[in-house]
């Protein structure tokens, strides 16, 4: 038997990858249970499954969203999922599910579920993506959901394409949930005096996407090696990436730091806290977590002025990099194969002056991290989510179906 498995796995391993993966979602398709075609039009409260361990995106996401549901008085309660996992977690009988999984990932992550997982409840997915354009795999998520929700304009118009008339906008209602506790005692290693610009980002997110360089470059050419300004490049994902570590590592110089590894959240809170100023030029962004913590943080942000990111800031709450569009070209594959799809190209010499006026004016400084604080608590304030909770005919846990808020 053992020697018949063993043929067996090697043949498997024959065949090109896009093949085993679309094997894997056809048996994992028959395998996921599916839930009512038409939903109860009440639910009582909201649990929220997902990846809610993990120190991705869509964990970070899960994590929101789970924080905003007990905060607004539904629930909030969490179901971790994996590919290959049974999902962990007790969903209130009369519940809403939220699936914070992006569509492909669905089959996978519900293969090994019980049958009735899905049943009598209103299901909801919370999917985003960085383009605007969806791939055709995501067309398998229409089966497993009534709604979906889009954390940005960006990804809700690029989704309606897939699922006309099922998409609605509801960012992560990160002002609602409070900002990440600061590690009281982080020994950061940054002089005082110093400016301190600051990038982070995790390199399974796309290298091309991220597009570090140019933020470095347009650093050089703002500060050159001035020991005042100091340009701080948090990564994460050095060992799964490591041709792409390895070039960023080689860009470190007397004020240029680059930080591999994963760091606990009040860390991370204290080196966001000490930077001066948040830089992404980013060829594409769904959301822009990192930049939505900074600029409820104050922080004055210097981005590229296209996709998600301008759901929450615009050009009085932060500095925007212009950009052109130009087709995408990404060596991981995760978003080279879509014909016709368009990333931006921010214009490095215009981040450079912006950095350089930021970095020589504390007070313009901190003009802007004012306005970004407020803009981003106006748009991050959970009101939207509130609103699609009482769309979808989910009633707070207590005290009937008015808006009851919490702390998270």
């Amino acid at each position: 038997m053992s020697d018949r498995l063993s043929l067996g796995h090697r043949l498997w391993r024959l065949l090109p990858a896009n093949a085993r993966r679309a094997g894997l979602n056809v048996m994992a398709s028959a395998l996921a249970p599916s839930p009512d075609l038409v939903p109860p039009a009440y639910a009582r409260g909201l649990a929220v499954a997902g990846e809610v361990g993990s120190a991705t995106g869509l964990g970070e996401a899960a994590r929101s969203l789970a924080a905003g549901a007990r905060a607004l008085g539904v629930g909030g309660q969490t179901v971790t999922m994996g590919v290959g996992k049974a999902p962990q977690g007790a969903i209130p009988k009369e519940a809403a599910l939220l699936l914070a999984v992006n569509a492909p990932s669905l089959p996978l992550m519900l293969a090994r579920a019980e049958r009735d997982l899905l049943r009598g409840r209103r299901i909801i997915g919370a999917w985003a993506w960085e383009l605007p354009i969806v791939p055709q795999s995501w067309a398998v998520g229409r089966r497993y959901v009534h709604e979906i929700w889009a954390p940005s304009p960006f990804v809700a118009q690029a989704l309606e394409l897939l699922l006309p008339g099922r998409v609605r906008m509801v960012p992560y209602p990160l002002a609602l949930c409070g900002l990440p506790q600061v590690e009281a005692d982080a020994r950061l290693d940054l002089p005082e005096p110093a400016v301190v610009t600051l990038m982070v980002f995790s390199l399974g997110s796309s290298f091309a996407r991220k597009n570090p360089l140019a933020g470095i470059e347009a650093f050089r050419r703002a500060f050159g090696n001035r020991p005042d300004r100091i340009l701080v490049v948090k990564l994460s994902g050095a060992q799964a990436f490591p041709r792409e570590a390895a070039r960023l590592a080689a860009e470190a110089g007397p004020n240029i730091r680059i930080i591999s590894g994963a760091w606990p959240r009040a860390r991370m809170a204290a080196l966001m806290a000490r930077a001066d100023i948040l830089l992404s030029l980013h060829r594409a962004e769904g959301f822009g977590l990192v930049l939505a913590e900074a600029m409820l943080r104050g922080k004055p942000v210097v981005a590229t002025g296209w996709s998600g990111n301008l759901g929450f800031m615009d050009e009085t709450s932060a500095a925007l990099i212009g950009c052109r569009l130009v087709p995408v070209e990404d060596a991981s594959g995760i978003y080279a194969k879509l014909p016709g799809a368009l990333w931006a190209e921010p214009d490095v010499c215009h981040a450079a002056e912006w950095l350089r006026r930021l970095g020589d004016d504390a007070v313009l400084r901190a003009g802007l991290g004012g306005k970004a604080r407020d803009h981003a608590l106006a748009k991050l304030n959970g009101e939207a989510m509130r609103v699609a909770l009482q769309a979808n005919g989910v009633q707070p846990l207590m005290g009937g179906r008015g808006d009851v808020r919490g702390v998270c």
